[in-house]
């Protein structure tokens, strides 16, 4: 007989389901513009991500253990946060076109981070300290904005590649992509997504939030590291890692202010950002041995 799932499981089984049909509506969605698919998508979207928040807390509740001092905790609120942060943009800029690559990549994260679930054992004593409960969602919630304002950077890079593809100028392009009939396909597909002025400053928007609370996140790590540790800063991987993504991030909004960097340049600078940010996250965590490590 198969054992019966506790409710953690049923939600976290209807998170995965909803963000895979989601992903796979929105993606399709994003070259057909079929409306059926973004309002299949876009419930999808917001369902399993009412699922996850929901889990976590029924998590809390049975087990009394705060959900999110390991790499599975980590991932599920990665994955919560970054739907949760997309929906307020989709609904905001219409931007659920979008919605495919932020939801493969929440399922895939909760996917994982499953794989890591090390069941419900009381935290080390380092980590049963207050601070866990302000650094760890700040981070999380830091890098799922920075995970939006990526996806947006690659939208960014694709239309303007196509438009360079399709030999027209800033000028041309506009012309090119406004004919009443006999369009270009590509033209006419390209003509749906926002402008690369507006990706460009939808991705600002979105660093705009995820940078902030990046800095606040090393703020309250290093206070936690004192507590636990005796020292604010003591050059760990993790640390070096996560000073080196706010500096890229730093970099970016100083470039951006630069006409010859805004847009193109600052999109590349956004993408080598989130690079930084998985390596942090992930790179480090995993491969890396230091006192923020899950490596055994």
């Amino acid at each position: 007989m198969y054992e019966k799932m506790s409710p953690d499981q049923v939600l976290l089984m209807i998170a995965i389901a909803a963000y895979v049909i989601g992903a796979l509506a929105l993606l399709v969605y994003f070259f057909s513009r079929e409306e059926w698919l973004r309002n299949l998508g876009a419930p999808l979207a917001i369902a399993g991500c009412v699922a996850q928040f929901a889990q976590l807390i029924v998590r809390y509740e049975t087990t009394s253990v705060w959900p999110l001092l390991n790499l599975y905790g980590s991932l599920s609120l990665f994955a919560a946060m970054s739907v949760a942060i997309f929906v307020v943009f989709a609904f905001r800029y219409k931007l659920w076109f979008a919605g495919g690559l932020v939801l493969a990549i929440a399922a895939i994260a909760l996917a994982y981070g499953t794989t890591w679930n090390e069941g419900t054992m009381p935290a080390v004593p380092s980590l049963q300290s207050y601070w866990a409960k302000i650094h760890v969602p700040l981070v999380v919630s830091a890098y799922a904005a920075l995970l939006v304002s990526f996806v947006l950077s690659i939208l960014y890079l694709v239309r303007h590649y196509i438009e360079r593809a399709m030999s027209v100028g800033p000028k041309a392009a506009l012309a090119s992509l406004d004919p009443p009939e006999g369009d270009n396909p590509t033209a006419a597909w390209l003509r749906t997504l926002p402008s690369l002025a507006q990706l460009d400053v939808l991705t600002y928007r979105a660093v705009a939030i995820g940078l902030p609370l990046l800095a606040l996140g090393i703020f309250t790590g290093a206070m936690w590291a004192h507590e636990s540790w005796g020292a604010y800063w003591q050059w760990d991987p993790k640390e070096t890692a996560a000073l080196f993504s706010a500096i890229v991030y730093l970099s970016y909004m100083h470039l951006h202010t630069r006409n010859n960097w805004k847009g193109l340049g600052s999109s590349w600078v956004s993408v080598l950002g989130f690079a930084s940010i998985v390596f942090c996250y992930l790179g480090v965590n995993i491969w890396i041995s230091g006192l923020h490590s899950y490596k055994m």
